[in-house]
């Protein structure tokens, strides 16, 4: 996912993205244990997404804080 397409999200899209993130990292993890993951870059590709998302969600909160 691009950058731009994160910030054009809403704040409870980029939190559903999150937690599907989360838990596509956990499903990739099972099957790295038992040795079923085909392409291993995979992990580190929803690892980089899930700290854009997560960047995404903590600027929104310090703009809000400065803001408000």
């Amino acid at each position: 996912m691009n950058i731009q397409d994160i910030r054009s999200l809403d704040d409870q899209q980029i939190e559903e993205e999150i937690q599907k993130s989360y838990r596509e990292l956990m499903s990739l993890r099972f099957k790295a244990a038992t040795n079923q993951v085909t392409d291993t870059n995979e992990p580190s590709k929803v690892r980089k997404n899930l700290a854009k998302l997560l960047t995404i969600k903590r600027e929104r909160e310090i703009l809000g804080e400065i803001d408000g």
